[in-house]
């Protein structure tokens, strides 16, 4: 599965209320590319940051689905987020891991995910739902189902280490994606 195939599907998928953070980089920059919207927070710059930002959102926003999308390297920079967002058991938060094996915004410098099993790591700490994909079909069915469940859910997805070709940055400003992403928020069903 192609990470660009697997943002595709997940903006196709999403509620116009929910609530997605991409981590920095190429998923931010992909995401940008296949699903803008202005319920997305790009995070720009700040890797390892995207899960605790939603976290924090999922907190205030309880009524609003909220999707973290994580790379490998991001989420095993910040792994205590893992153990603290079991803890706080919040119902609607669902961690994506796009899982590459690189730092592909860096050079494509491998992680150490292939010796890490990310997703007994989500359920050892509590999660409600854990599931690890390697497929289109399978990672669309996982979502749909996941974007219904009550979390919090950690859905482990492989995905090859291809990315879009001359994909743009993100041209928003922080300020802008911050405002925009505000209005969203505060936006009740």
């Amino acid at each position: 599965m192609k990470r660009h195939q697997a943002l595709k599907i997940i903006a196709e998928n999403l509620k116009k209320s929910d609530l997605v953070i991409s981590t920095t980089g190429m998923i931010s920059r992909e995401l940008f590319s296949t699903g803008e919207r202005k319920g997305n927070f790009y995070m720009v710059g700040s890797m390892g940051l995207a899960t605790p930002v939603a976290l924090g959102i999922t907190l205030a926003n309880p009524w609003k689905k909220v999707i973290s999308v994580e790379g490998d390297g991001s989420i095993l920079l910040n792994l205590g987020i893992i153990s603290l967002a079991a803890f706080l058991k919040p119902k609607n938060l669902l961690i994506v891991v796009l899982d590459n094996e690189v730092y592909a915004s860096t050079g494509g410098q491998p992680t150490i995910s292939p010796k890490v099993n990310l997703e007994k790591i989500a359920q050892s700490a509590g999660f409600r739902n854990t599931k690890k994909v390697e497929t289109n079909n399978s990672f669309r069915n996982s979502l749909k189902k996941f974007l219904k469940n009550k979390g919090p859910s950690f859905l482990l997805t492989k995905v090859d280490k291809s990315q879009l070709e001359d994909v743009l940055r993100v041209s928003l400003t922080p300020e802008q994606i911050r405002d925009r992403f505000q209005k969203v928020c505060h936006q009740k069903p």
